[in-house]
């Protein structure tokens, strides 16, 4: 049976939320209504549009623009300072009334998430007429209104969502893909950043239906492994494994705030290493061997992307996991800042049946396996920071992880 997945965004959350705080606290103003944006540091002039009200959207503004940039497209805006401990208070209470239905839920980010409809629809009946009450229960009880979008999959629901806005339902099922989604600009595709776009647009592929019919082997020559992700995007290919909290898959992982966004894959690389480091030493305390790599990164709007790869030999070893750890990070999108950074091993096992490649020397990796051996058995012994890579010595990461 094919999968029912339903993605569940809220309408101009920072906006819709603030409004709803003021409203508490005594207001007589729906600031929703209004000439009003989110934004922070406005003394700065560098502050920048994280929300806008319809009246200001209709003015002009854009989210990301500069405050100072808004007030001249629309002089009587008003500016209101974002709220995040409120905001994942209403997050919280959202996921809280969706869970009454079903345990399984991903969070996507503060303010959207995908729900596995397929177990209880039996319960519940038709899917999209689940989807009007639950979005009408959200707003009677919340206050604020979604859009849900209903697919087979992740990514056709989440393309869904995003279709007209605001409080609607929209499906796109798999006999829905060559009707509704490929007319659509390549840069509506889910995934595909302004770069990207930009670099698809210049190789004449403009529609979503263009990505679906292109040849993959040109496409390879441009974007390398990341082609074929693309085109079984745009046929709305793609997961429809939803992964709630409390089913993490079992594996080894580690992450770790940053103190500040990072928008650079120079600074980001010495946390992966301190990551890496600490999940082999993990792995390698359990004689485990771990064939899959998941680096997860996070922005300051709590919106969590992973990306993985499968090893063709499954390892333990510090040095191979932060390689392919970095060449993960080098195809994920940085340019908005990463708050959080992690790193994680899936498909554990107990051996490691290794393939030789013919630019390998095996007898290197031998040693190298028995060097990392010896370095835990003196950590283990004598502390942690007994013995610490260069690289990381280098760096303020490295202290803060190895120096404890």
């Amino acid at each position: 049976m094919k999968k029912i997945i339903m993605h569940i965004d809220v309408n101009n959350a920072f906006l819709s939320w603030t409004a709803i705080l003021y409203l508490k606290n005594g207001s007589n103003i729906d600031i929703r209504k209004t000439y009003a944006i989110i934004g922070g540091d406005e003394a700065s002039r560098h502050g920048i549009v994280l929300a806008k009200s319809m009246p200001a959207k209709k003015r002009g503004v854009v989210t990301a623009e500069t405050i100072y940039s808004a007030k001249k497209k629309c002089p009587n805006l008003k500016v209101y300072p974002p709220n995040y401990n409120f905001y994942k208070k209403m997050s919280d209470r959202m996921l809280d009334l969706i869970r009454k239905y079903s345990p399984d839920i991903e969070q996507m980010s503060i303010d959207e998430c995908f729900l596995d409809y397929t177990p209880v629809k039996h319960l519940y009946g038709d899917e999209v007429e689940f989807a009007f009450r639950l979005k009408k229960e959200i707003f009677d009880t919340l206050g604020f209104t979604v859009n849900i979008g209903i697919g087979n999959n992740k990514l056709c629901a989440k393309m869904a969502s995003d279709f007209s806005k605001p409080y609607k339902v929209h499906t796109l099922f798999e006999d829905e893909v060559s009707k509704k989604m490929w007319p659509l600009k390549v840069d509506d595709l889910f995934g595909i950043g302004k770069k990207t776009a930009i670099k698809l647009h210049n190789l004449n592929i403009n529609t979503i239906y263009d990505l679906a019919h292109a040849d993959s082997k040109f496409l390879y020559m441009h974007f390398k492994n990341q082609a074929i992700d693309m085109i079984e995007a745009a046929n709305g290919k793609g997961s429809d494994v939803v992964i709630s909290e409390e089913a993490v898959p079992k594996g080894i992982g580690n992450e770790t705030t940053l103190s500040r966004n990072i928008s650079s894959r120079e600074e980001l690389e010495p946390y992966l290493l301190a990551l890496s480091e600490n999940v082999a030493i993990r792995l390698r305390k359990q004689k485990k061997y771990a064939s899959v790599i998941v680096v997860t990164l996070k922005d300051k709007f709590f919106k969590r992307v992973s990306h993985q790869k499968k090893l063709v030999n499954a390892t333990n070893l510090t040095e191979e996991i932060y390689k392919v750890a970095c060449a993960i990070l080098s195809e994920m999108s940085v340019e908005d800042g990463v708050r959080l950074i992690g790193v994680r091993l899936d498909k554990l096992s107990d051996t490691s049946s290794h393939q030789v490649s013919l630019f390998e020397d095996l007898k290197v990796r031998e040693d190298n396996n028995e060097l990392e051996k010896t370095v835990d058995e003196l950590k283990e012994k004598y502390g942690f920071k007994v013995i610490k890579k260069a690289s990381l010595m280098d760096s303020k990461v490295g202290k803060k992880y190895l120096n404890k």
